[in-house]
C-alpha cells in the first residue's frame, strides 16, 4: 500500500490561500530564479547607463587647432 493511493489535490491545503490568510506566501525555487535573473539584467542595465553617462559628462578633449 502506498501513501499515495490516498492522497487528493482538491483536498490539500498546505499551498491554498484564503483572503483571510495573513502569512507571507512561499518563494519556490522557480520565483528565486526569475528574481536572480532580474537582478542580474538590473544590474547590467546599470552598469552599461554609468558607461553612457560617464561618457556624457566627461570633460572634452581639448584639440591643438591653432596655427
Amino acid at each position: 500500500m502506498k501513501l499515495n493511493e490516498f492522497y487528493n489535490p482538491e483536498e490539500d491545503r498546505l499551498n491554498k490561500r484564503e483572503p483571510e490568510d495573513t502569512r507571507k506566501s512561499r518563494l519556490t525555487l522557480e520565483d528565486l530564479n526569475k528574481l536572480r535573473k532580474v537582478r542580474d539584467i538590473r544590474n547590467a542595465e546599470k552598469v552599461e547607463h554609468n558607461k553612457f553617462v560617464r561618457t556624457m559628462y566627461a570633460q572634452p578633449v581639448q584639440s591643438d587647432t591653432s596655427l
